[in-house]
């Protein structure tokens, strides 16, 4: 686990991102089995990978997709309970995730941008806080583990609001510790070491607690605080590594 740690912490994330398109196809190969399954696939393996930039979950990334718990949850609840997969939409993605992009992509029926500062695989450069978008522009916005590494995640809301359509619909996970009722941050704390220990990744400026659904909500969003793992048995929760309890922000205009 250490190995892992070390290699999160100290490699830069466009450089794993170009490196993991070589290092996956192994790793599938050498964890296949039939004990975890990823739901976006549908592969099996005896066991997931560990992650985590400063606390190392084991039995969490899959050797396949590289997807996370929160991934295969947000998967699960597109494909079950909602229309996305198979309607015309306009779709504007942030940070692109692995596990999505090439499934994303296929879709006839989506127009489909992806966006991100940095990223070496996103189509448009930009800046979440100054968008080069128009207003109401998408039906629907994936920004996933985005804000927490936003100075001005303020900005960032707004401008992700004037780009989404009227009756549109977006899905902004963050890391949120749902024992805080407020939401902690300190610029003063710049040490990477520290930042990790603190925000739990070195490269988050914020710990988000339940006012987060509140921050949305005063931005203009309408804002379901949705459970789906409630709706999931305990062998499917078991099964495709999930959280239990976690939250999916299910936002719309």
């Amino acid at each position: 686990m250490n190995l892992f740690k070390t290699i999160l912490n100290t490699i830069p994330r466009p450089i794993l991102i170009k490196l993991s398109y070589w290092v996956r196809p192994l790793m599938a190969i050498y964890l296949k089995g039939n004990t975890f399954t990823d739901p976006i696939d549908g592969k099996s393996f005896r066991k997931f990978l560990p992650y985590g930039y400063e606390t190392q979950r084991s039995n969490v990334l899959s050797p396949s997709t590289l997807s996370l718990e929160r991934h295969r949850l947000l998967w699960l609840y597109l494909k079950n309970e909602t229309d996305f997969f198979t309607t015309d939409k306009k779709v504007l993605h942030f940070a692109p995730e692995q596990c999505f992009l090439k499934r994303f992509r296929a879709l006839k029926n989506w127009n489909y941008t992806t966006t991100d500062l940095e990223s070496p695989i996103a189509d448009v450069k930009a800046d979440i806080c100054d968008l080069p978008f128009a207003d109401d522009e998408f039906d629907i916005i994936f920004c996933n583990h985005v804000l927490e590494h936003i100075s001005d995640d303020t900005k960032a809301m707004q401008e992700l609001y004037r780009v989404l359509k009227k009756g549109g619909m977006a899905m902004l996970q963050i890391p949120q510790d749902l024992s805080r009722a407020t939401t902690f941050e300190d610029d003063s704390i710049t040490d990477r070491k520290e930042r990790a220990k603190i925000f739990g990744q070195y490269d988050h400026v914020r710990i988000y607690g339940k006012d987060y659904f509140d921050k949305l909500r005063s931005i203009g969003f309408k804002v379901d605080e949705v459970d789906y793992t409630s709706k999931l048995s305990e062998e499917e929760i078991t099964e495709y590594c999930l959280t239990k309890g976690e939250i999916l922000p299910v936002c719309y205009k």
